[in-house]
């Protein structure tokens, strides 16, 4: 049975990888293990050791919290039957191409979105 702890950072892992645009395959590559072994951290069937979890998150560079982020966040929604955003691929896509647009560009994008989110409201 997976620990909570084991799937929020695995999720944590697939998110940053997605974020980059980096494979599973690249990640492994970069790790020095096979790409199956990252499906498994990312599904968190497999518990990501202390110093795997290091050389992971230099090669997405980030800092090891990075994996914690919203983990008390986390298990509230779990508590409270609450999906992960981040766990879905259009998001993931949305939140990706987002930040690819140039920042002053980007600024302006989320100050409309922000707008027409009120103006919902």
């Amino acid at each position: 049975m997976k620990h909570p702890v084991d799937a929020h950072v695995g999720k944590r892992i697939r998110h940053r990888r997605w974020m980059i645009g980096m494979t599973q395959q690249q990640l492994a590559g970069k790790v020095g293990i096979k790409f199956q072994q990252i499906q498994k951290y990312e599904t968190g069937m497999n518990r990501v050791s202390a110093s795997r979890l290091w050389e992971i998150a230099d090669a997405l560079g980030v800092g090891i919290n990075f994996f914690f982020e919203g983990l008390d966040e986390a298990r509230g929604a779990v508590r409270a039957g609450e999906g992960d955003i981040m766990g879905d691929k259009e998001a993931m896509d949305l939140v990706r191409s987002y930040y690819a647009i140039p920042e002053a560009q980007r600024r302006r994008l989320f100050d409309l979105a922000r707008a027409l989110s009120d103006a919902a409201a």
